[in-house]
């Protein structure tokens, strides 16, 4: 029904919030002109400031993270080892959660961070994210995966990133499947650019992130079909994994916590154009206080020590 609603929307050419759960199960639409009757922020902005802040430098010397500890975190990798040998699956976005503490609520992290995609929902969780989802202007649909992390500071960090193996497979492996999501909803798709270099602020220090662009021609009747065009491509193949179906049978089994809406997705249309972004570094409100999730690409390359610390560097707020 949402989806349909989506649609509609979008025939009628009304902006609209769009917030969804990791499984598209859990859909919240909100339509622009009503937004301040919610108590619910954003920001999409591709020029974000990304200067330094020294009121959230303070607090950020003061994070601290309580995260799985390492032997849980190997009986699931190896868990993964085992199904991707199994031809199960041959790339899965293993994801955990990290207590925090901070002194900062959500309200304050949303607005000392900075990043291409926020979100705040109430009080239940903030995003800063620097990862597109699906961007479509001009009858023309985009996504760009984000695969690839290293830490900028590194010596001949862009060099080490762009040539080692494990890193190039897990990159072709997500192209190739987005590539295949994007020829369900759009004709003549391509990768327009592959594997660039952008550099992201991650609390006190830099990472260097590798993203493609892929892109899709649509009609102009795609605004009354943008509700199927979400429902087809959701989940996001980037933080799921490959083969999609398989793949998210694995997640369920392995990862044993819900992600609800960490890994969702959000994205604004504007009755001219839609964008959105990946929610990912994510922090969310529980019972038992903040919680930081955070994951990586597992391959059957994939090393155990750098895949848990890479995990652990992805709890940071930029």
């Amino acid at each position: 029904m949402n989806f349909e609603l989506l649609n509609s929307l979008g025939k009628q050419r009304k902006p609209f919030l769009f917030i969804s759960d990791f499984e598209a199960k859990k859909i919240e639409i909100i339509l622009l002109d009503e937004l301040e009757n919610f108590d619910v922020e954003y920001s999409i902005d591709e020029n974000y400031n990304s200067n330094s802040n020294s009121n959230l430098n303070s607090h950020l010397k003061a994070l601290k993270k309580i995260p799985l500890d390492f032997k849980n975190y190997k009986n699931k990798f190896n868990f993964v080892i085992q199904e991707i040998k199994k031809g199960n699956t041959y790339l899965l976005n293993l994801t955990q959660p990290t207590k925090i503490e901070t002194k900062l609520n959500l309200k304050e992290i949303f607005s000392l961070s900075n990043a291409h995609y926020k979100l705040r929902y109430k009080d239940e969780f903030v995003c800063f994210s620097p990862e597109k989802f699906v961007q479509i202007r001009d009858n023309k649909i985009s996504t760009f995966p984000m695969k690839g992390t290293i830490d900028a500071s590194i010596k001949g960090a862009k060099a080490k990133i762009l040539s080692d193996a494990k890193e190039m497979a897990e990159h072709i492996m997500i192209v190739d499947l987005l590539r295949n999501d994007l020829s369900i909803v759009s004709k003549n798709v391509q990768v327009e650019k592959f594997r660039y270099i952008t550099k992201i602020s991650a609390g006190k220090k830099n990472l260097l992130q590798v993203s493609s662009h892929i892109s899709g021609d649509l009609d102009v009747y795609w605004h009354e079909n943008i509700g199927n065009i979400l429902k087809k491509l959701l989940p996001a193949g980037s933080i799921s994994g490959a083969p999609k179906k398989s793949t998210l049978d694995i997640i369920k089994k392995v990862e044993n916590y819900k992600r609800d809406f960490y890994s969702g997705v959000f994205g604004v249309y504007d009755g001219l154009s839609f964008d959105s972004g990946v929610m990912i570094r994510f922090i969310q409100s529980t019972k038992d206080g903040l919680v930081y999730k955070s994951g990586g690409g597992i391959t059957l390359d994939s090393i155990l020590k750098n895949e848990y610390e890479e995990m652990l560097e992805k709890v940071y707020i930029p």
